[in-house]
């Protein structure tokens, strides 16, 4: 079996059929496949149906309509099949606060019934990759968000799950913690684990996923490696310059040949143009005009997020923050509800 994850025509719609309540259609039939071992990112930004698409996934909610099989289980059908393939991590971390970080690890293993002797030497492992092992005796009620968000990666872990859900796993997190994390999310995949992560972070997606699926009200926009997509979009290239002396304007720098659009960003300017190597020269003739002196000048391809805003239509003022309220392109103040 090549794939860990088969969906096919998922839909979940919430108030269907009650009467004076309007449905709401937070997955809208969607198809894609995770490959044994990969690490899959599922982007979105907040009510985009990511967390609605994990839960389906995890037999936590049943879906309206379509197919879901994780491991060769189907969700509905055969749901035990499911959870024992499977370890997950939300993004509220589920941690017993009036347990001990060891008694946490302890209490999941038997669970899953994973064997005295094993469980506790995977629990000493774990709670050694994850900076936990001095704090193992510690009412984890104690803890800092990190520490608990680490802790609840540990749970996850202990059964030796096949497939690791992860549900915005580094969000709002300190840089130790982000850092521990990602590592982990390395090392899985490196011994065969297959992790599907959701995340409105691009950077994450960036740097930890193998290949990405963006979806925006339901649906998805596209599944591919984050370097395909950007190259999808090379027309989003642009030309970054910054001037040791005086400054430049918009409007000088947007006049140039071939310059679509221009952005200050902080000591730089970025020129987005369909012909980088025609508009370097450009911007090298005009500073020796106005007598500036260039710092640096470098060609960027689009980044993962610049393709993200694209697909989605979310502008970078509408991007809602962590943990702040949702908004939907266009629904100002977050007249979306909160379906995942």
């Amino acid at each position: 079996m090549d794939q860990a994850i088969e969906v096919a025509e998922l839909a979940k719609t919430y108030n269907e059929g009650q009467r004076g309540v309007t449905p709401v259609r937070a997955v809208d039939r969607i198809s894609f496949a995770v490959h044994r071992g990969e690490t899959f990112g599922f982007l979105g930004p907040n009510g985009a149906g990511k967390t609605t698409t994990i839960n389906i996934l995890t037999t936590l909610i049943p879906p309206s309509g379509g197919t879901a099989r994780v491991m060769g289980h189907d969700v509905v059908t055969d749901a035990y099949g499911v959870r024992e393939e499977i370890g997950i991590v939300p993004e509220i971390s589920n941690i017993y606060e009036e347990y001990s970080a060891w008694d946490n690890l302890m209490f999941t293993a038997r669970l899953y019934g994973v064997p005295k002797g094993e469980r506790e030497r995977q629990a000493q492992e774990l709670l050694r990759a994850f900076g936990l092992w001095e704090k193992r005796s510690v009412l984890s009620a104690g803890f800092s968000k990190g520490m608990k968000r680490r802790l609840c990666l540990a749970m996850g872990l202990m059964h030796r799950p096949h497939v690791l859900f992860l549900d915005e796993p580094t969000s709002g997190l300190d840089v130790q913690s982000v850092l521990v994390i990602r590592d982990m999310i390395q090392r899985l995949r490196a011994e065969g684990v297959t992790i599907f992560l959701t995340t409105h972070n691009i950077e994450e997606a960036s740097q930890s996923c193998d290949r990405v699926a963006i979806i925006n009200y339901g649906k998805l926009a596209a599944v591919d490696s984050p370097n395909n997509l950007r190259a999808a979009f090379s027309g989003m290239q642009s030309v970054e310059v910054a001037f040791r002396n005086g400054d430049a304007s918009a409007a000088d720098l947007g006049a140039l040949p071939s310059v679509r659009e221009v952005r200050h960003n902080g000591d730089k300017w970025r020129l987005y143009t369909d012909a980088p190597g025609a508009v370097i020269p450009a911007v090298v003739d005009w500073s020796k005009a106005s007598g500036l002196d260039i710092a640096s000048l470098n060609t960027l391809g689009p980044s993962l997020e610049e393709v993200f805003i694209k697909m989605t239509g979310i502008t970078p003022p509408e991007r809602p923050a962590d943990g702040g309220p949702e908004r939907g392109p266009g629904r100002p103040g977050g007249g979306q509800r909160r379906m995942g």
